[in-house]
């Protein structure tokens, strides 16, 4: 009785090794999450010119796997940029343009930013994004930044959106509020903006020229001004910041409501879809900071950066279930200080930037299973 006992656990044993295996065979490869992620110290190259970053407010990939930054200059202290001054007051350093692009091995390929003329150039940086024909949208979020800009990958001024010091609140159709992210959906021309800082609202403009399309709050309600509790991934009101916006390919729009700890999910009509709560016990800043979908032709998973505990999470796209995490504060390679935006390349690699006193950007390359 035991060698057939022994005999039926062995063949129930083979049985099962044989369904897993049939099972892990036809889930595409690359609709499997990576075991994990390896910073990569070497990236990017030192930069030239003497030049120093202060804190990093946005993080866009290119079609090139070009990397693109936008820092804040204004943010560095008077100790990192001694060589500034005249006389310097030290060998190194001095402010690095507030815009940079990497190439994919981490050289600049060109810099540029700051006042010109035609436009108004933030004052306090915050937020960019390469549309498909490769020109460059950026933004603020000082008080006074009502306004996105779009400039050729040189640096030449196309286009302004919103105006400085002008703003009309969540429902206006004219002006946006402290908006923090864009992005374009380029089939429909259509630009969304997470706006933002000051309002708490998706807006969507025609991209061509800044024309109103149509705009939602939470839940895809009409958005209110009134100052409710944040930290309530519940809450009928989107707080501020309503701090990123992105398209999946499927034709949804995804919004980080920072402080509510959530993300909420709609339709392009701004119809309410789905919500996901992450770190709800989290204070402070909120854990909804940005997102960037697995480069599957399903995105399966999205990469969400949580500001407030400082930590990249794998997310099942469909449910919302945290599958992995990687990251905590510190200054070490690896580690952040305040994880504020994530990027994504053709090779799955992840970029992130850093506020607060982090002021860097790292790469983090995939570890296969």
């Amino acid at each position: 009785m035991k060698i057939r006992a022994s005999k039926l656990v062995w063949k129930a044993f083979l049985a099962t090794a044989t369904l897993l295996a049939a099972a892990c065979a036809q889930t595409p490869k690359d609709e499997v999450p990576p075991a994990g992620y390896t910073v990569d110290t070497a990236w990017p190259k030192p930069l030239p010119n003497n030049w120093i970053l202060g804190q990093v407010a946005g993080i866009a990939v290119d079609a090139r796997d070009h990397v693109w930054l936008i820092h804040r200059p204004k943010t560095i202290i008077d100790e990192e940029k001694g060589a500034s001054f005249n006389p310097p007051r030290a060998k190194c350093c001095v402010p690095a343009p507030a815009v940079i692009e990497f190439d994919p091995e981490g050289n600049v390929v060109r810099a540029w930013g700051g006042p010109g003329q035609g436009y108004e150039w933030p004052e306090n940086e915050h937020g960019i994004y390469i549309d498909q024909q490769g020109n460059v949208w950026v933004g603020g979020n000082d008080p006074k930044d009502h306004q996105l800009i779009k400039f050729t990958p040189e640096g030449k001024f196309l286009l302004q959106v919103g105006r400085a010091g002008q703003t009309g609140g969540s429902n206006s159709t004219t002006l946006l509020g402290r908006p923090a992210h864009m992005e374009i959906d380029a089939q429909a021309n259509e630009l969304y903006i997470a706006d933002g800082y000051g309002n708490k609202r998706v807006l969507v403009l025609d991209a061509g020229s800044g024309a109103y399309k149509r705009h939602w709050g939470a839940y895809g309600k009409s958005p209110s001004d009134e100052k409710l509790p944040m930290h309530n991934p519940k809450s009928p009101q989107f707080a501020n910041p309503v701090h990123c916006v992105r398209l999946s390919k499927d034709g949804l729009v995804y919004v980080c409501d920072r402080a509510n700890n959530r993300v909420q999910v709609f339709r392009k009509d701004g119809t309410f879809m789905n919500e996901f709560a992450f770190e709800e016990k989290s204070l402070g800043s909120g854990s909804s900071f940005d997102l960037v979908f697995s480069n599957d032709p399903k995105q399966k998973f999205f990469f969400l950066a949580d500001g407030v505990n400082d930590q990249v999470l794998t997310v099942e796209r469909e449910t919302g279930k945290v599958i992995s995490s990687f990251g905590r504060p510190g200054r070490m390679a690896g580690q952040f200080l305040v994880l504020h935006n994530i990027g994504i390349d053709s090779k799955g690699n992840l970029y992130t930037a850093e506020v607060a006193t982090g002021k860097r950007v790292q790469k983090f390359r995939p570890q296969e299973r």
